[in-house]
C-alpha cells in the first residue's frame, strides 16, 4: 500500500470515528433532557430524541446534503470529496445535523406535540441548515467566516430556531405567576442528566477534532491533537466557573448549572479550537461558563421557558464562540460579526414563520388537560416511570 493509500485509509478511519462519536452525542441530549424534565414527560422527551436522529439524518441523505455542498438531485450526486471516502464525509456530516434541532429537543420540551416537532425537522434540517452551512462551510458568501466545527452553523442556529419555537409556544403551564415570578420546576433525575452531560462532552472530541478532517501527518495529527486538548479545557474552565459563581450567590454547588456551564464553555470554543493557544480556551470557556450562569435568569425574566436552558447554552456562547475567534485569532472580528447576524437574521424570522404555519395548519401544542397528565402517555401511550406518583404541576 502506498503513501497515498495509506493517507486516504487513515483519513477515513478518522471522520469514521468522530462520526461515531458525534453520533454518541444522541443519547447524551436525551439522557440529559430526560433528567431535566419531570416525570410523566420523559418517554415523550426520549421519543423525540430518537425520532429527530432518524428524521433528520433521512431529510439529509436525501436532498439536505447535497444542498449544502453543491451536488445535484438526491442522495450523495455531484458532491466532489477528496482525501478520504466519501461516503465517510456525508456519515460525519450526517452525524452534525440531528444535533442542530436536539439544541431545540429540550428548551420546547413539557408541552409540544412530536409529530408537529418531526415536521420543523425536515425543515431545518433540509432546507435551514443546509443553506447555512452552505454560506459558511460551502464556500458560499460568508465562506471567510471562521467556524471550526459550528459555533454557529450548528449552536447558533438550533438556538435561532429555539427561541422562535418557544415565542409561538409560550411557556409551560404554572412555570410563572401571574405576579411575574419564577415558579422553580425541578429536574426529576440528576443521575441522568449527569450522564447525559457527560456523553455530550466525550462526544465533543469528535465533533470538534474531526472537524480537522486529516490526521495522516504529523502537522495534521498535532493540530487534531491541539483542537482536542481546547476543547476539553474550555469545558474545564466552563464548569469551573460556573461552580464558582453559583456557589458565591447561594452557598450551594448546583450540578445542573455546573454541567450547563461546561457545555456553555464547550459551545464557546467550537469556533475555534484550531486557531487559539492552549491559555485563550481558559478564557472562553470561563467566559461561557458565566455566560450561562447569567442568561437563564435573564431569559426568565422576560418569561422565555426554557426547561434546560439550551438558549443559554447554545445560542448566548454560539455567538460569545464566534466573536471569541475575532478577539483571539487572527481573523476579522467584523466578519465573524457579519455571519452572527446574517444568519441570526435568516433563521429566527424564517423559523418563526415556520412555526406558526405549523401551529395553524395541524397544532403545535398539546392542550392544557394533556400537559397536566402528561405528555407520555398522550403522546406515547406509555409511562416512562409507571410506578411514580405524577407531579401535580
Amino acid at each position: 500500500m502506498g503513501t497515498i493509500e495509506l493517507q486516504y485509509v487513515i483519513d477515513t478511519f478518522f471522520l469514521l470515528f468522530s462520526a461515531v462519536l458525534i453520533i454518541l452525542m444522541a443519547p447524551g441530549f436525551a439522557m440529559l433532557e430526560a433528567g431535566l424534565v419531570r416525570t410523566k414527560n420523559v418517554a415523550a422527551v426520549l421519543t423525540g430524541n430518537v425520532m429527530l436522529y432518524a428524521v433528520t439524518s433521512f431529510a439529509f441523505l436525501l436532498w439536505g446534503y447535497n444542498l449544502m455542498f453543491g451536488g445535484n438531485g438526491f442522495f450523495l450526486c455531484g458532491v466532489e470529496v477528496k482525501g478520504y471516502s466519501a461516503y465517510a464525509y456525508f456519515f460525519f456530516q450526517m452525524a452534525f445535523v440531528s444535533k442542530t434541532v436536539s439544541i431545540m429537543s429540550g428548551g420546547v420540551s413539557e408541552r409540544i406535540r412530536i409529530l408537529p416537532f418531526m415536521t420543523f425537522a425536515v425543515f431545518m434540517s433540509g432546507f435551514i441548515y443546509p443553506i447555512v452551512g452552505n454560506a459558511i462551510w460551502g464556500g458560499g458568501f460568508l465562506k471567510d467566516v471562521h467556524d471550526l466545527a459550528g459555533s454557529t452553523v450548528i449552536h447558533s442556529v438550533g438556538g435561532w430556531a429555539l427561541l422562535a419555537g418557544i415565542l409561538v409556544l409560550g411557556a409551560r403551564r404554572g412555570r410563572y405567576t401571574k405576579e411575574g415570578q419564577v415558579r422553580a420546576i425541578p429536574a426529576s433525575n440528576i443521575p441522568l442528566v449527569t450522564l447525559g452531560a457527560m456523553l455530550l462532552w466525550i462526544g465533543w472530541f469528535g465533533f470538534n477534532g474531526g472537524s480537522a478532517f486529516n490526521i495522516s501527518s504529523i502537522e495534521k495529527a498535532d493540530l487534531v491533537g491541539l483542537i482536542i486538548v481546547n476543547t476539553n479545557t474550555a469545558g474545564l474552565a466552563g464548569a469551573i466557573i460556573a461552580a464558582i459563581i453559583v456557589y458565591m450567590q447561594y452557598k450551594k454547588l448546583d450540578i445542573t448549572m455546573i454541567l450547563n456551564g461546561a457545555l456553555g464553555g464547550l459551545v464557546a470554543i467550537t469556533a475555534g479550537a484550531d486557531v487559539v493557544g492552549l491559555w485563550e480556551p481558559i478564557v472562553i470557556g470561563a467566559i461561557g461558563g458565566a455566560l450561562v450562569v447569567f442568561a437563564i435568569p435573564m431569559f426568565d425574566k422576560f418569561k422565555i421557558d426554557d426547561p434546560v436552558g439550551a438558549l443559554s447554552v447554545h445560542l448566548v456562547n454560539g455567538i460569545w464562540g464566534t466573536v471569541a475567534v475575532g478577539l483571539f485569532a487572527d481573523f476579522s472580528l467584523l466578519v465573524q460579526l457579519k455571519g452572527i447576524a446574517l444568519t441570526g437574521l435568516f433563521v429566527f424570522p424564517l423559523s418563526y414563520v415556520l412555526f406558526r404555519i405549523i401551529k395553524k395548519l395541524i397544532g403545535l401544542r398539546i392542550d392544557e388537560e394533556h400537559e397536566y397528565v402528561g405528555l407520555d402517555l398522550e403522546e406515547c401511550g406509555l409511562e416512562a416511570y409507571p410506578e411514580f406518583v405524577k407531579s401535580k404541576v
